[in-house]
């Protein structure tokens, strides 16, 4: 199954334009996501939302923004100027969750949608980036001084019974 839940930074506004055929809204623009470790660099992503989502993108987006952006992943091949082709990665939006204030201390359940916001007529605000805090080091919690279990005992006996006295029979 291919469905993505990644948190993004806006780098681009997203240009919406229509296709040819029945007019639906395609809007496009380009994020940033962080690193999977703290030494890697940011990756850049461009997402591409259809219909009400490409006018929500429009209306509600800006660049700088925080979003919680929900899809699918795939690889495009585009044409470069000297006629080499590339594969880049698209991502094809399904919902979109601004991060406000308010949602980023709450649990991830509790992040309201981009129709949420509509709803309310809530104003998408923009949150800046925290700062990486450094790594703490973890100590175990001590152990209360109950009596520790008994040593494990073991089977010394032989797997094979010990035929001595019958050497010609094999036992398996």
């Amino acid at each position: 199954m291919n469905h993505c839940l990644l948190e993004v930074v806006v780098l681009e506004a997203p240009q919406v334009r229509y296709t040819q055929d029945n007019q639906t809204p395609v809007a496009e623009m380009a994020v940033e996501l962080d690193g999977l470790r703290p030494d890697d660099p940011p990756g850049q992503l461009k997402v591409v939302g259809w219909g009400n989502l490409a006018q929500d993108l429009q209306n509600r987006v800006q660049v700088g923004q925080r979003l919680m952006i929900e899809g699918r992943l795939r690889m495009s091949t585009v044409s470069r100027a000297d006629g080499t082709k590339e594969k880049r990665a698209e991502f094809t939006l399904a919902r979109l969750h601004p991060l406000t204030a308010q949602a980023s201390t709450a649990a991830p359940s509790a992040v309201p949608s981009m129709a949420a916001a509509m709803a309310q007529d809530a104003p998408v605000r923009t949150i800046p980036r925290p700062a990486a805090a450094a790594p703490r080091p973890v100590t175990p919690a001590p152990r209360p001084a109950a009596a520790e279990p008994p040593p494990p005992t073991w089977n010394t006996s032989p797997l094979v019974p010990d035929l001595a006295d019958d050497d010609d029979e094999i036992p398996f």
